[in-house]
């Protein structure tokens, strides 16, 4: 199944990196992965982008890591809450959502974390890429009605071909997706985890853009 996966979704970067600007590499122990952002989520791009220059991700971990889900990286969402609790302003900075019908849950997709604000805006400094798990059209009608709204053909189409996580779309911000290493994410996707989902090993990658 996984080899199915990883020849599909060959044939659907071809085309995606050839449109799009930027792309970015994380080194890891695992092996490496390279990733597309989308010039249709600007501002989600260009933070990443400037989170680089920043060095936002020094010495940054995948730090959530949940079979068949999400790989989470950056600053944790514990560790955030501690930050802004502490902050005498109590300011919580985040980046309003950009959602777009191109932009969605598939596997490989890169995602930004965020918490429950209603406003469903981003985290600066947290990311996630998309493991998922096989997708039904039963599925996605049921998340139709839930969610009350209307997948396009191309996703419909995507996620019954490779699947993902379709109940995020319209909560989660997608702005990127893998073109190569898919097979690293889905790899450290098994690492062995305690109770709250950490990695018992931790798993650091490096984050930096790829120049053309």
């Amino acid at each position: 199944m996984k080899n199915i996966i990883l020849s599909l979704l060959c044939l659907f970067f071809a085309t995606v990196v050839k449109s799009q600007t930027h792309q970015l590499l994380f080194k890891t122990a695992y092996g490496n992965i390279k990733v597309v952002l989308y010039d249709y989520t600007p501002a989600h791009r260009d933070l990443i982008l400037n989170a680089i220059k920043t060095q936002v991700y020094k010495d940054a971990l995948f730090n959530r890591i949940i079979s068949d889900f999400v790989v989470q990286g950056g600053e944790h969402d514990i560790d955030i809450e501690k930050r802004e609790s502490a902050d005498p302003a109590k300011e919580k900075p985040r980046l309003a959502a950009e959602f777009d019908p191109r932009a969605f849950h598939k596997v490989g997709a890169l995602g930004a974390g965020r918490d429950g604000n209603a406003e469903k805006a981003s985290f600066l400094n947290q990311i996630y890429f998309v493991v998922g798990k096989k997708i039904t059209a039963k599925e996605l009608d049921d998340l139709e009605v839930k969610k009350k709204i209307k997948y396009t053909p191309e996703q419909r189409a995507t996620y019954l071909k490779i699947g993902g996580q379709p109940r995020l779309d319209h909560d989660f911000t997608v702005f990127g997706e893998i073109y190569e290493g898919l097979d690293v994410i889905l790899k450290i996707s098994k690492v062995k985890t305690d109770s709250q989902d950490y990695p018992v090993q931790p798993v650091h990658f490096e984050l930096s853009e790829i120049k053309n």
